[in-house]
């Protein structure tokens, strides 16, 4: 049975500049992601991969084309709506962990819940479901924690917790093993194919082949266009 499609693009263009300046980061860009797929995006330099990252992430907006969202159209949505889309359905996982300093691992994990809306929750169930998801990424010991107290490894644990926490329907991974040395890195890899087969929907920015390899297909960009895309051979567990 065919899953639903999360994400789905048509024609993504996206310009800068005007005039004889004029540059497409974006040119005609279609994709689609079905839900519980690890998918890689790579890229030469200016090849417009961490502009389409920004555009799937509800970061930013195309000049043209569209993009549905878990079946939902926010090509045109403004800066609030967007903001919104992201706190709801997607979380992020960045290469420089991007965690407030002087703020522990829990209180960083609880964060994105403060910001939800549209979830009647109080401090302690607040906690409680930040406690519950850094338990689930190796944390539980750590949770009192300031970032400067911990590993790069630990710290992008926590940033995974974070992007969790809210339930989204996306995770946007950002080069999230640049960071890290080898064996950090193949640790946060072997968390996020857990959470692959845990039925994670996961797209993930990155420059190396090896790091790319670990997803289920590569997406390929070359001057604002897909080049190729590769299966990689690799599938959730069952």
């Amino acid at each position: 049975m065919a899953t639903r499609l999360i994400i789905k693009t048509k024609d993504l263009t996206q310009i800068y500049g005007m005039g004889d300046a004029r540059v497409a980061a974006l040119d005609g860009v279609s994709i689609s992601v079905h839900e519980g797929e690890f998918v890689a995006i790579m890229g030469p330099s200016g090849s417009g991969k961490s502009t389409l990252m920004n555009i799937l992430g509800c970061l930013s907006r195309p000049t043209s084309g569209a993009y549905f969202l878990d079946d939902e159209d926010v090509s045109g949505l403004d800066k609030v709506e967007l903001a919104g889309i992201r706190n709801k359905k997607i979380g992020y996982i960045f290469q420089s962990y991007n965690l407030l300093s002087r703020t522990t691992a829990l209180d960083n994990v609880v964060l994105p819940l403060q910001y939800d809306r549209l979830t009647e929750r109080t401090t302690e169930e607040r906690k409680k479901v930040a406690m519950k998801v850094l338990e689930m990424v190796g944390l539980a010991d750590r949770v009192e924690h300031q970032p400067q107290e911990l590993s790069g490894g630990q710290q992008q644990r926590v940033a995974i917790a974070r992007a969790l926490v809210n339930s989204p329907v996306l995770i946007m991974a950002d080069e999230p093993t640049g960071n890290l040395d080898s064996k950090s890195g193949a640790e946060i890899m072997q968390l996020l194919h857990d959470l692959h087969n845990q039925g994670a929907t996961i797209v993930m920015v990155t420059h190396s082949t090896e790091i790319a390899s670990h997803t289920e297909r590569t997406i390929h960009l070359l001057d604002g266009k897909i080049d190729k895309i590769i299966g990689n051979g690799k599938k959730a567990k069952q």
